[in-house]
């Protein structure tokens, strides 16, 4: 018999070497495939890029000309820089101005140009301290800008922050701006920014006799369109004063559809302080109507609801006038509700909530108030409820409407 005793160390020897090259090649082939992901990751920026940051589509329209712009602090371009730092962001008037632009003045639509007004509060003309530039405001009895204020200016630039909803008014300020510059043949630019209810449409559709500053067009609550796509269908569909049409040029987003997660670096408006009372607004902005709390008054608005007179249990409030509201429901009462916090994200209007603060309330005649019917559009959503119909029953009066704006809306989108 041959020994092989001699020969078991040199297997060993052998066995490990072998073993030690099938792991290195296994490590140099996994860091291949780290460096290509992470070559892949600095070449595919596919983050959403605004209407505004994209100043090679717009400086060329706007050089040699007088500029007016309606903005507020969400009219905002971000510093984008490849290192993962602290995110900077130049506010539009600035970074025009920077451009060699010749801004000759802001309008200011509800809220003001920073955005530190209470809702339907009247925001006074002033100057900004920064640019010096006069403000212009459009809220209050001048929605619309006038002759004189248009007076020597050449293009006028529309860049506010929507979010989707139509009882937000910065929809009906692009009507009146547009309405003005068409009737003086006063080309407009709207840099457009994402919807972050873009995913989908819903809610009744506005009936046109009961138009008003927080329902101008016949839309559902839910609209599913940017601002950008939304004023060619104002346009298109010639619900200008006298079917006038606006010159109108759409600065589009990049790297966006609709159903991209949107998250919005600044406030919209006082009262949509985050992520999630910007996806419950359309379901609870209805409250707005009522005599509910819904959570105006607090640091949580359009993420709960409640009122002094609901019946006692775990979840309670105190509204307080704040940055947001000046003058809450129930100012100063303690409130008992439903805490809405860690809601799922919606994905179509939710009735369940207004439909159970009636049922709490003991004296039902007093809970609609004189604004229900705006911001419903219509009388008949308060019947129902009166009525005692069934969210689902609700809903489905609403489809008819809703196909028929389907096909409206999609003559006018310009993302997927």
């Amino acid at each position: 018999m041959i020994d092989f005793k001699p020969f078991k160390s040199t297997y060993l020897i052998l066995f490990l070497l072998l073993n030690f090259q099938l792991i290195s090649c296994a490590q140099k082939t996994q860091n291949k495939s780290s460096e290509f992901q992470i070559q892949n990751s600095e070449k595919e920026d596919v983050s959403i890029k605004t209407g505004a940051e994209r100043t090679d589509l717009y400086v060329k329209l706007l050089k040699g000309k007088k500029v007016a712009v309606v903005g507020n602090q969400t009219s905002i371009i971000e510093q984008r820089t490849k290192k993962k730092e602290k995110r900077n962001f130049i506010h539009i008037v600035d970074s025009l101005i920077r451009l060699g632009i010749n801004v000759k003045k802001v309008f200011a639509p509800e809220h003001g140009f920073r955005g530190e007004a209470d809702a339907a509060e009247l925001v006074k003309d002033g100057k900004d301290t920064k640019t010096g530039l006069p403000i212009i405001s459009l809220y209050g009895k001048n929605k619309k800008p006038t002759v004189a204020q248009l007076e020597n200016i050449d293009v006028v630039i529309f860049d506010i922050q929507d979010v989707g909803v139509r009882f937000y008014t910065y929809i009906s300020t692009l009507h009146y701006v547009m309405e003005a510059c068409a009737a003086l043949n006063i080309p407009v630019l709207i840099f457009d920014r994402p919807n972050p209810n873009a995913h989908y449409i819903d809610g009744p559709v506005l009936e046109m006799e009961h138009t008003s500053f927080v329902g101008k067009h016949p839309v559902p609550v839910v609209y599913g369109m940017t601002i950008g796509e939304y004023g060619q269908m104002i346009n298109g569909e010639k619900w200008l004063k006298n079917g006038i049409k606006c010159d109108l040029t759409v600065i589009p987003l990049e790297n966006y559809n609709h159903n991209s997660d949107v998250h919005l670096a600044v406030r919209p408006s006082p009262n949509l302080p985050n992520d999630k009372s910007i996806n419950l607004y359309p379901s609870l902005g209805f409250f707005e109507g009522t005599t509910i709390n819904a959570g105006r008054g607090t640091e949580f608005q359009f993420q709960r609801y409640g009122a002094s007179f609901f019946p006692k249990n775990d979840f309670n409030y105190t509204p307080k006038p704040n940055f947001g509201s000046k003058y809450p429901k129930e100012n100063g009462k303690l409130c008992y509700g439903v805490d809405l916090r860690t809601a799922k994200k919606q994905h179509q209007i939710d009735l369940q909530w207004l439909l159970d603060a009636y049922q709490k309330t003991p004296k039902t005649e007093k809970f609609f108030g004189s604004t229900f019917t705006i911001h419903a559009g219509n009388t008949k959503l308060q019947q129902q409820i009166e009525q005692g119909l069934s969210q689902e029953k609700i809903r489905e009066s609403w489809q008819k409407d809703l196909e028929k704006f389907k096909k409206i809306r999609a003559k006018y989108l310009i993302y997927e």
